[in-house]
């Protein structure tokens, strides 16, 4: 597959140390070197909070938000790339 990239804003993952499914989008995401900073709810209450805010009381993770206001929670693989796609070009930084 050629490389996907996100564009001109920056991809954001909610994460936690123990989620096997953040692990795995991570990973696709480094594997199509697709730039994203991490925030690690555990370790941030805001973000916690923003997080059950968008998945209705849930501290649901993985939970990405695009550069254009969209969010995906808890997506496969091929939801993930998918979305990617559809926003076209993602330039970001690796956090």
């Amino acid at each position: 597959m050629s490389e996907l990239s996100l564009n001109q804003n920056t991809l954001i993952i909610y994460t936690t140390p123990w989620c096997g499914d953040c692990r795995r989008v991570k990973q696709l995401l480094d594997d199509h070197k697709i730039g994203y900073i991490e925030i690690k709810i555990d370790q941030d209450p805001q973000a916690a909070q923003f997080v059950e805010t968008i998945n209705g009381g849930y501290r649901s993770v993985p939970t990405l938000v695009f550069p254009d206001g969209t969010t995906l929670t808890e997506p496969s693989n091929p939801e993930l790339l998918a979305a990617i796609t559809k926003l076209g070009n993602l330039n970001s930084i690796n956090g």
